[in-house]
């Protein structure tokens, strides 16, 4: 199987952030906590509630050498830590350029301001920001008024319900970077790899990741993104070990497809997860195919069923 290797590409200049004006649109401002959310160096305490209950936790987002790293510790609970590193945003998008997100979002999204608020004691101005079709979610977003970092977002399915609300409580000095903060490309396409999703909700995209994730053992693994919501498509071969049940679950506060079929040849086990409607993460399962003309529906139709 081909792989995804990572390669510099060209850097964000964090020092040109302290040198924009304050925005003054709903766009401008969610282009700058893109900026901010790369840019700013800072420790957090946060809180989630969604559908699996309350969860507290510490956050840190650091840079070093050009390098991000970011950390989010679950305080209660099942105890967990989630590490990421290198380039990739804090709230979707992964592989944008700051600057192109705002631009490609248009297309999608309806930006709105609507007022301001106050946030873990801080001044934040809110953004409103709508789905134009029914194949993504919608968002309510505060913004630190000084930072630009988000500070709060409530997370709204397809009926406009709330299905998450992530809110900083307590934002520990916040400082920007003063450098160049290193992205990642890749050197190959969707066209280099035997399968692809023959169909993706408009405007999703294949984003960056590293190499190291892109494969792992017999599992490959591929992210697409509109520049605010992401979904990410894993294919298995199957070998005689522990499948999920084919369908649509909840995972918290997203969801996942898992279909079972030939493809290439051999039985595969398709997932697909994200924070998008159960429908579109099942169509896109469903797409999967194989380069060379496999008839993947009449696979998956005739798949056996999960021990």
């Amino acid at each position: 199987m081909a792989r995804e290797e990572a390669t510099s590409a060209d850097p964000l200049d964090c020092t040109a952030l302290a040198e924009q004006e304050t925005p003054t649109s709903a766009d401008s401002w969610f282009g700058r906590s893109r900026w901010a959310s790369h840019c700013y160096i800072f420790q957090a305490r946060a809180v989630r509630i969604g559908v699996d209950g309350v969860r507290t936790l510490a956050l840190s987002h650091d840079v070093t050498d050009g390098v991000e790293r970011e950390v989010a510790r679950f305080l209660d609970g099942p105890p967990a830590v989630h590490e990421r590193r290198g380039g990739i945003g804090r709230l979707g998008g992964e592989g944008i350029h700051p600057d192109a997100s705002e631009r490609h979002l248009e297309d999608f999204y309806r930006l709105r301001l609507a007022g301001e608020s106050r946030i873990a004691s801080r001044r934040a101005v809110r953004l409103e920001i709508e789905p134009l079709d029914d194949q993504r979610y919608g968002r309510r977003l505060w913004l630190d008024s000084s930072t630009a970092l988000p500070l709060k977002q409530v997370l709204l399915d397809e009926r406009g319900r709330a299905v998450e609300t992530f809110q900083i409580t307590e934002l520990r000095d916040p400082r920007l970077y003063q450098g160049e903060i290193e992205r990642l490309s890749r050197n190959d396409t969707p066209s280099e790899r035997p399968w692809r999703p023959g169909w993706l909700p408009d405007g999703f995209e294949p984003q960056t990741i590293a190499a190291s994730d892109g494969s792992r053992g017999e599992v490959e693994q591929r992210i697409y993104g509109d520049g605010l919501a992401t979904l990410s498509l894993f294919v298995e071969s199957v070998s005689g070990q522990e499948l999920l049940k084919p369908g649509v679950h909840r995972l918290g506060v997203s969801h996942a497809a898992v279909r079972h079929g030939e493809l290439g040849g051999r039985p595969r086990q398709v997932v697909v997860m994200g924070e998008l409607p159960p429908s579109v993460l099942q169509r896109v399962a469903e797409s999967v195919e194989w380069r060379g003309g496999q008839n993947t529906a009449a696979s998956s139709r005739d798949s056996a069923s999960p021990p």
